[in-house]
């Protein structure tokens, strides 16, 4: 049995403990409450740039640009992977590589390298000898409009280079502090929608021509699209993490409970050990 001693450090251990966790869920609160306002920003903006991207590729062929030119059977397949870049956020990573590692057994037939955004997973997927072509890490915790601007240069780069037939994604896509949904989708080449996908479209007049406006249309759209997402991303690493945290600081607080019940019954056993040698002593000098 643990000594009285070895109690009490343990319950001040815990209590330490117990003030970080605490305090990192309430930072975690405060960077999602950011984060959501963000996206609730970004979110019609970007639904907005869809729509006018589909209603001026109506009126094109999709091989007049280079990022709406479907490849068929051409090349590699590029995923990008987006992870956190640090850990303590309950199966937020975990999630994330456990699906993609499902997606690269589905495609097993194909040729695919990996993308990686955020730390986690580059590191896992390195560490596991898949073939990793890229990555962006390091920037979450202060993240930047810049940062999705130069995370989708690097994946557009490697798409125009002609060795990938198309760049798939996958992301948590945030819906509460409690609900993150893991999203894959295709990013490049864009997937404009079909004509009678479209409710009341618009015969607008473009000026000079459709393909100009596409050629300065495309490449912001994708860097919005990126920037949704590392947003989505980053909101639901810190409902997980927030989450986590809460739960780690309910467990300290139990754990405290049940170590302050044996604290109390060991300095309990050890007066009433003391009072019976007392007593013992007492008697033996009456005797």
């Amino acid at each position: 049995m643990a000594t009285i001693q070895e109690i009490k450090r343990r319950i001040l251990a815990i209590k330490s403990t117990q003030k970080i966790t605490r305090a990192m869920q309430m930072v975690a609160a405060a960077k999602l409450r950011r984060a959501q306002e963000n996206i609730l920003k970004v979110r019609p903006y970007a639904i907005d740039i869809d729509k006018i991207i589909e209603q001026v590729a109506l009126r094109t062929k999709r091989d007049i640009h280079p990022l709406l030119k479907e490849r068929e059977n051409e090349g590699k397949i590029l995923f990008a992977v987006v992870t956190a870049d640090s850990g303590l956020c309950g199966g937020f990573n975990s999630n994330i590589i456990k699906t993609t590692r499902s997606y690269i057994d589905e495609h097993s037939g194909e040729d695919m390298d990996l993308f990686c955004i955020g730390r986690k997973g580059r590191d896992f997927f390195t560490k596991n000898n898949f073939n990793v072509v890229g990555d962006k890490v390091m920037f979450f915790n202060k993240l930047k409009y810049a940062d999705s601007v130069q995370a989708i240069s690097r994946i557009k780069d490697l798409f125009m280079g002609g060795e990938y037939k198309r760049v798939d994604i996958i992301y948590n896509q945030f819906k509460s502090a409690i609900q993150q949904v893991i999203t894959t989708r295709q990013l490049l080449p864009l997937i404009p929608a079909e004509p009678e996908e479209i409710v009341n479209p618009i015969d607008y007049i473009y000026e000079p021509d459709e393909f100009s406006i596409l050629e300065k249309l495309i490449p912001y759209h994708l860097e919005v699209q990126m920037w949704r997402i590392m947003l989505e991303s980053y909101a639901s690493e810190m409902g997980a993490k927030m989450t986590a945290m809460d739960a780690a600081t309910e467990n300290a607080g139990d754990l405290l409970n049940t170590l302050s019940i044996t604290y109390n019954r060991a300095r309990q056993a050890i007066i009433t050990k003391e009072i019976t040698e007392i007593v013992g002593g007492a008697e033996a000098l009456n005797a």
